[in-house]
């Protein structure tokens, strides 16, 4: 008896699937990389060389990876160019350049941030109630525009600070105002993956929430403490480690505090609340433990940067400071979550509750550290 004949079609490399958008984007990245070097190469060290071309192949892969980014990433920037077209070289001109004043600052670019996320946390909400695809498809692009104006916004001030005087300019991402842009944005983009991965829309009623809240906190510090004005970099974070260390641990928190969010969504479908309206409890489980897999990746990568960090600028490597201490307690809290599901295969509400959990351990470690506690980190305080 002849056996029939299989024919296994093994599935082509990676590099034969990429289209040519795919690579018209990588070649719109290296464009600008090379670009930068060349423009600003003089003003960078190694590392930050070292820096630059490790972004060109992150921005590159994210984009192959994640479509919605290819478009995303550059028309923030193009909003941005825009912004700096409109200055002149000139930083006074934010005061009396319409587009500037009203639109492309990045104080007005912040600000629409911050009301487009407040909108789209309404909108969401809205379509989830009503049931409305229309509602949460408009909450989605609020979302999208609220990022790109955000994203727009941080490259502005970038320029800014710059503009400010060549021994004042850093990335912004060296204080509460702008970390919290920073938590906004990476959690707002993360979700946004998700939601389209998983075609549940209706989490980002939870989840905008959180966005939401970190939106009342940059209104009160910008408005109460005037923190959104551009200051001079203090000398512990005069560094090309804050490039990496900071926006890595941030990626973190973003991803932890999303699985919070999804948590409480989960408890709630567990007790009957909503259950018609949101996700499946198995679906928000699901996403709730590769958020928290990402965030604990990037949050271990950013405690390893933070540890080389202390080693260059204090001489040791850790010196059990409240903000490591706390660090490692969010660490810990982690690593325990993912140990529970993985190895004893626990699901459901426990996780749930630890899940939400684990955002009060993280903001007292992000926040509560800077106010009631001092130490080398001190620098951060409101």
């Amino acid at each position: 008896m002849e056996l029939a004949s299989t024919t296994f079609d093994p599935k082509p490399p990676f590099y034969r699937q990429l289209r040519l958008t795919d690579w018209l984007y990588a070649l719109l990245v290296l464009s600008a990389a090379v670009f930068t070097f060349y423009r600003y190469g003089s003003y960078l060290d190694g590392y930050e060389a070292g820096i630059l071309a490790a972004s060109a192949i992150g921005l590159i892969g994210l984009g192959w990876f994640w479509k919605a980014w290819r478009w995303y990433f550059p028309l923030s920037g193009l909003v941005a160019l825009a912004a700096i077209g409109l200055y002149q070289g000139d930083l006074g001109r934010a005061q009396t350049a319409f587009g500037l004043k009203y639109l492309l600052s990045s104080q007005s670019s912040i600000m629409w941030m911050c009301t487009l996320f407040f909108l789209a946390t309404l909108l969401y909400w809205m379509a989830l109630l009503q049931r409305s695809e229309l509602l949460g498809r408009i909450a989605a692009g609020l979302t999208w525009s609220a990022s790109v104006a955000g994203l727009a916004g941080m490259f502005t001030r970038w320029y800014e600070s710059y503009l400010i005087g060549p021994d004042i300019g850093h990335i912004p991402v060296s204080n509460l105002y702008e970390v919290f842009v920073l938590f906004c944005l990476i959690t707002a983009l993360m979700y946004l993956y998700y939601e389209a991965r998983f075609a549940a829309r209706q989490m980002g009623a939870f989840v905008l929430l959180v966005v939401s809240a970190a939106v009342g906190f940059i209104l009160w510090y910008t408005f109460d403490r005037q923190a959104h004005e551009i200051q001079p970099l203090i000398p512990a974070l005069q560094s090309w480690w804050m490039k990496i260390h900071v926006p890595a641990n941030f990626i973190g928190y973003g991803a932890f505090a999303i699985a919070a969010m999804l948590g409480v969504a989960e408890l709630m479908v567990m007790r009957g609340w909503l259950a018609s309206r949101l996700p499946p409890a198995e679906v928000l489980d699901e996403v709730m433990y590769k958020a928290i897999a990402v965030g604990f990746l990037f949050f271990t990568i950013a405690t390893i940067l933070g540890a080389m960090w202390a080693a260059d600028a204090w001489g040791g490597y850790w010196s059990w400071d409240p903000k490591e201490t706390w660090a490692l307690i969010v660490w810990l809290n982690y690593a325990a979550w993912l140990h529970i599901r993985l190895v004893k295969g626990w699901r459901g509400a426990p996780l749930a509750w630890w899940a939400v959990g684990g955002l009060f351990v993280t903001s007292f470690a992000f926040l509560g550290v800077n106010m009631f506690l001092s130490g080398l980190h001190s620098y951060g305080t409101l």
